[in-house]
């Protein structure tokens, strides 16, 4: 589960940006708004089962997705899939001259197995200048590594408990490789356990590319496969007008329809490749009268709308997410779905009834319709706006000071929250 995410571009300004899942201190009008939405961890501890971040084009939204997606990159890759000559890619933020040369921040806070870690780096193109993963209980944290780069030796110092036990695995980290991807290469428990952690339970997907999202939804359309009826069900009950949907089983590719003058060589390859067929869609057929007749077959890559595919493409990933109990970060969440299929989506992670494993959803949207006191609480409201400097803030609705079900999509439209675009007169910008 995660707790807390951060990521700053400019260290010196003593400054990061901060999204945390911590339920804060509040107490919703609806008392089953805060049963569904928020879930307790332990005595001491509660956190929320979505968040929207909202906020103007070019704010900082999608860097904020960026910047996971590639912390949780270099954690998992950094060891196995960089050489030593390559630069790490990070953006330095570049607007201002104080800070271009700084090294970025990355934090992230977690819950596995029931123990709550804290991990960090801090990086630059050329190398990790500091990295840390600590254990965190509700009386301390135990730090299980620590690593530092020095500037007189240029050399980097790491430190590892014996909880850890990663002895002599600094002498194999490069400047440009994180110890924790180092550590699980070699087989080191604790790190092991959170790459597997962060490569089954965080996922990241954008509503603006679904291949791999179709890719995997085919699969859990197999025959066999345990989620394929959710997945029928799911869409089925979205309103698409689809009454089911198949997919053929793999089969082999038949050489005999090839080309002749393909070489035999490739033709021995390609009879061993097997794909599976595209997924078909079924709707109900009617005659003059309005009776039923049949059901046709359509295509879904050919025949459905850009809206439909993409809510059959996130089905499967939808069902895995609530049935194992991960963590989904979604950005360009709203794109091609309707509002009301939006809704219906959230209100899967804001329940006790479909939500049972305690999955998370982050969304980024501009979706103003869910700005909903009976779909949120002010602590899963967020927004991001930059400043004429080009620095990006990131906070939340419970900073300010209004009643705890006192939001409204109206309000944020006026500009109350902040983070709207301010449009300028377009009025002259084509005379007669």
């Amino acid at each position: 589960m995660l707790i807390e995410f951060s990521v700053a571009n400019y260290r010196s300004f003593k400054d990061k940006v901060t999204l945390s899942m911590v339920s804060a201190d509040i107490v919703s009008e609806d008392a089953e708004l805060d049963q569904n939405n928020v879930f307790q961890v332990d005595d001491q501890l509660k956190l929320l089962k979505s968040a929207a971040i909202y906020g103007a084009n070019a704010s900082g939204k999608s860097n904020l997705v960026k910047a996971l997606s590639f912390m949780r990159w270099l954690m998992i890759n950094s060891s196995k899939e960089t050489q030593s000559t390559e630069e790490i890619n990070v953006e330095p933020f570049i607007l201002s001259t104080q800070t271009e040369a700084e090294p970025s921040f990355f934090e992230i806070v977690f819950i596995l197995d029931s123990h709550k870690y804290r991990y960090g780096f801090e990086a630059n193109r050329k190398m990790v200048i500091s990295e840390w993963l600590f254990s965190l209980t509700n009386r301390e944290e135990l730090n299980l590594f620590n690593r530092t780069y020095h500037q007189e030796s240029h050399k980097s110092d790491i430190i590892s408990s014996e909880i850890f036990s990663a002895d002599g695995l600094e002498r194999r980290t490069r400047q440009n490789a994180l110890f924790l991807s180092v550590s699980a290469q070699f087989n080191v428990s604790i790190a092991e356990k959170i790459l597997n952690w962060l490569t089954e339970n965080i996922k990241i997907i954008s509503g603006l590319r679904l291949e791999g999202l179709l890719e995997y939804t085919t699969k859990c359309l197999s025959e066999d496969h345990p989620y394929r009826k959710d997945v029928i069900q799911l869409v089925k009950r979205l309103d698409l007008g689809i009454k089911d949907l198949s997919v053929q089983p793999k089969t082999k590719l038949d050489v005999e329809d090839l080309p002749k003058d393909i070489p035999e060589e490739l033709k021995k390859l390609l009879s061993e490749v097997s794909y599976r067929q595209p997924i078909s869609t079924s709707h109900q057929q009617f005659d003059a009268q309005g009776s039923y007749v049949s059901m046709k077959p359509f295509t879904l890559v050919q025949h459905e709308s850009e809206g439909t595919k993409k809510i059959v493409s996130i089905a499967g990933p939808l069902v895995d997410i609530l049935k194992n109990g991960r963590t989904l970060i979604f950005d360009e969440f709203d794109a091609r779905l309707h509002p009301l299929i939006s809704k219906a989506i959230v209100e899967l992670f804001n329940s006790q009834e479909t939500n049972l494993n305690n999955s998370q959803l982050i969304f980024v949207t501009h979706d103003t319709n869910l700005l909903s006191k009976r779909l949120f609480r002010k602590d899963q409201i967020w927004f991001i706006e930059k400043n004429k400097y080009g620095v990006t803030d990131l906070y939340s609705l419970v900073e300010y000071k209004i009643n705890n079900d006192d939001f409204s999509e109206e309000d944020y439209i006026k500009g109350r929250y902040g983070a709207i675009p301010f449009v300028g007169d377009l009025s002259q910008i084509i005379g007669g």
